[in-house]
């Protein structure tokens, strides 16, 4: 048992009352708790000093034991209180101050009615172009799901009829069970903690206040999404149990591959092919974008592999932002299916650029110049 003062563990005044106190461990308990600090042994030494005082100054008795006799007021070695005695107890704890912050508890040990089971949360794949994707579109889905039923309007209840407390738990969703020094709090077992039952239930839903359907939604796909990215509709998921609220959909998108284009980030990649001749003289070529036809001039001489730029030919972030760029890689295109009279034109042309490769050809020459250093070194 910790040594130090609890009113200074957890910063308070001995006349704090009980809001206060619960505050300022709940405090306490989110800075130093072992999930959020996995590896320091000091926040967890805190947060069991944080705990222990919380425990003794909580509990009506065991505080005034502590006022009036210290630490030996409740120490179980010293005769006092100790841990687990008392009107308090460990499940009131961790139900009002400890559920709060971590979820945890169905509604703590003060008798309060455990929560509604909130309706499952949906996910819908919706494939699209990338012409879509990147223009944005609204699409109608059908969703086979969960929703409220109408005659009943989601309370379970024949129409004309109405849930009742649970005579077990009185209304409070947990019945109390003492086992030893601890008072322990379980879900009831007639309502399921819900506080209520339905003795007259709806016959279209057998008092579940939900029907399996299939609904229809239309969804605004946003310009710029991309694959994986989701949309949240909220409320569109499954119907809760009575008197809950429904999950959300998630919308997840996944773009089609495209003919031409192919997409990294905000950008947009082609490869365009080009003639022999066009790569040697250069000339304006015809370019496709998203948004229409553009001209592009390449230069003479031009190799395969060169990339060229358009910008703001690109996409539009979904989040705003600069546009992004249309980048084109020019691919030479050696040509095929050539008749006699076009193979012998085209050996008179190589023949006649054969004397002078190291000038019309430097790629070549430089590369057919390596190769024969490196034979020479391996001959000698």
């Amino acid at each position: 048992m910790s040594k130090k003062d609890y009113y200074e563990v957890l910063s308070v005044s001995k006349s704090v009352d009980e809001k206060e106190l619960k505050k300022a461990y709940r405090r306490l308990a989110m800075k130093y708790h072992p999930d959020r600090n996995p590896d320091s042994k000091e926040a967890e030494e805190s947060f069991k000093e944080a705990k222990e005082a919380f425990e003794i100054l909580n509990d009506p008795q065991k505080r005034q034991a502590y006022d009036q006799y210290g630490h030996a007021g409740v120490d179980p070695s010293q005769g006092g209180f100790g841990q687990g005695g008392g009107n308090g107890n460990f499940s009131d704890i961790f139900g009002d101050v400890f559920g709060d912050i971590f979820g945890g508890g169905g509604g703590g040990g003060r008798g309060g009615r455990q929560r509604q089971r909130r309706g499952a949360d949906l996910q819908y794949n919706m494939e699209m172009s990338l012409e879509e994707a990147v223009k944005g579109v609204k699409k109608t889905i059908k969703i086979p799901t969960y929703v409220n039923c109408d005659p009943c309007d989601g309370s379970g209840a024949k129409k004309g009829s109405s849930s009742s407390s649970c005579e077990t738990c009185k209304g409070a969703g947990q019945v109390r069970m003492q086992q030893g020094f601890f008072s322990v709090q379980q879900t009831c077992p007639t309502c399921q903690g819900q506080g209520t039952v339905i003795k007259d239930p709806c016959s279209s839903c057998s008092g579940q206040g939900r029907v399996r359907k299939e609904k229809t939604l239309s969804v605004k796909i946003p310009a710029g999404v991309d694959t994986g990215d989701r949309i949240r509709l909220t409320g569109e998921g499954e119907a809760g149990g009575p008197g809950a609220i429904a999950g959300d959909l998630y919308v997840q998108a996944h773009v089609r591959e495209h003919k031409i284009f192919e997409r990294e980030g905000d950008n947009l990649y082609c490869e365009m092919p080009i003639s022999f001749a066009s790569a040697c003289l250069g000339g304006e070529l015809e370019v496709p974008t998203l948004d229409g036809k553009v001209k592009l001039k390449v230069p003479a001489e031009t190799q395969t592999g060169r990339m060229f730029r358009l910008r703001g030919k690109g996409i539009t972030p979904m989040r705003g932002g600069m546009k992004g760029d249309l980048l084109c890689r020019v691919v030479v295109e050696t040509p095929v299916n050539l008749n006699k009279e076009q193979k012998s034109m085209l050996k008179e042309f190589d023949d006649y650029l054969s004397g002078s490769k190291k000038q019309h050809s430097p790629k070549s020459s430089n590369w057919w110049n390596g190769v024969k250093s490196f034979w020479d070194e391996m001959t000698n």
